[in-house]
């Protein structure tokens, strides 16, 4: 028992560092991972990690968090698991809860630094649009459906729109993509039984069915708010900037929060470190306050945390079936599609508003994409040359 509880100490130690420190995205946040589990600490082997990071970018949800949550599970079980979510998500929740409370006691609508928070969300996307592109478009075929993608969702601009675009695309790819290439090797033997990965994933697709009927039947905003939450990080694939689009059409719409708000609180999630899930905490603090915060934050993790132990036990399975990895396939070309449909609208049309604008998201752009310079400085250049394009 004094062992258990210890290595559940040391994992919500060493993950929470890693929660402190861990700036510039997914991809960067896995280099820290290996660096801290598999180079030094050693809790796992080159090829245990690299099935983890494999089948972490499969699923739906932040790839990060679920290796975290992977590496925790394998070290002291689901409850390790959980542990291991809580270091690395609690620092930059707590972050944007109190940014979000600072924002909702001051008059800032107009202020120029939301502004320039609004256009560092403009660069960020249009890099991580760049980024994302390159790696999930390289056919014609990946291309033509991010561009169904990206005219479907600005034509269609209706509730259920991109999801149903997201499904859409699965069927696409697996009927296009069929023999999509993949790893056909063996791989790692998870500590999790198939019973309990079949409970994980049972109670995932529950959830994703019963908390809208719940939610038509009852009329309950809380009901609605864990819905919305829980429906947006299940159906997030390609990266964390992919549920911008999912969260605008769930609250921006309903009036629970502004787009001026939205925008500003999506430019201040770059500058913290963890994962971007995290913004779900500043839109429920915006909403409700801190408890919204953490609620935001449990409703929009559980899918991911239900999917990465749910498929642990059956990961060989799934990544030697060629129709389903041609599915995936499909899924991420549309989200390439779906996050440039954001892009424009609304991230664009909300905040380029004057060529002055446009010159900030250049340079910003530029620090982002050819200098390479950390998150938090491309974001607190955009809160003073926000600020000094009002003086202007």
């Amino acid at each position: 028992m004094n062992n258990r509880l210890a290595s559940l100490v040391e994992i919500l130690l060493v993950s929470m560092r890693l929660g402190f420190t861990s700036f510039g995205g997914p991809v960067a946040h896995l280099g820290y991972f290996h660096e801290e589990y598999v180079r030094r600490r050693k809790w796992m082997d080159e090829k245990s990690y690299a099935d983890l990071v494999a089948l972490a970018q499969f699923l739906p949800g932040p790839a990060s968090s679920q290796v975290g949550i992977g590496i925790g599970v394998m070290r002291a079980g689901v409850l390790g698991g959980i542990v291991s979510f809580i270091g690395f998500t609690l620092p930059s929740v707590v972050a944007l809860i109190l940014f979000a409370l600072v924002l909702m006691n001051f008059d800032v609508a107009n202020a120029g630094w939301i502004q320039g928070l609004k256009i560092v969300a403009v660069a960020v996307v249009a890099h991580a649009i760049l980024g994302m592109a390159k790696n999930l478009t390289p056919t014609l075929k990946t291309k033509a459906l991010a561009l169904f993608a990206l005219v479907g969702t600005l034509v269609w601009q209706v509730a259920g729109a991109q999801i149903i675009v997201i499904l859409l695309a699965a069927l696409f790819g697996f009927l296009l993509f069929k023999d999509a290439q993949g790893d056909s090797t063996t791989g790692s033997t998870f500590p999790v039984t198939k019973r309990v990965g079949v409970m994980c994933l049972s109670l995932f697709f529950g959830l994703l069915i019963a908390l809208p009927l719940v939610r038509e039947m009852t009329g309950s905003y809380w009901v609605a708010i864990v819905d919305s939450f829980y429906r947006s990080g299940s159906l997030v694939f390609g990266g964390g900037h992919v549920v911008l689009p999912l969260l605008e059409q769930e609250f921006v719409p309903t009036g629970w929060i502004s787009e001026e708000s939205f925008l500003a609180g999506y430019g201040a999630t770059q500058a913290v470190p963890g994962p971007l899930f995290t913004f779900a905490a500043y839109i429920g603090a915006v909403m409700n306050g801190w408890q919204g915060g953490l609620i935001g934050t449990i409703a929009i993790f559980l899918p991911a945390f239900l999917l990465i132990v749910g498929t642990l036990p059956f990961w060989d399975i799934l990544r030697n079936h060629s129709k389903i990895r041609g599915a995936i396939v499909g899924v991420n070309a549309a989200v390439v599609g779906i996050l440039i449909s954001a892009f424009y609208f609304p991230i664009w049309t909300s905040s380029i508003l004057s060529a002055m604008d446009f010159a900030l998201a250049a340079v910003l752009f530029s620090m982002l994409a050819f200098w390479k310079l950390p998150p938090w400085i491309v974001v607190v250049s955009g809160v003073v040359g926000g600020s000094l394009l009002t003086l202007i």
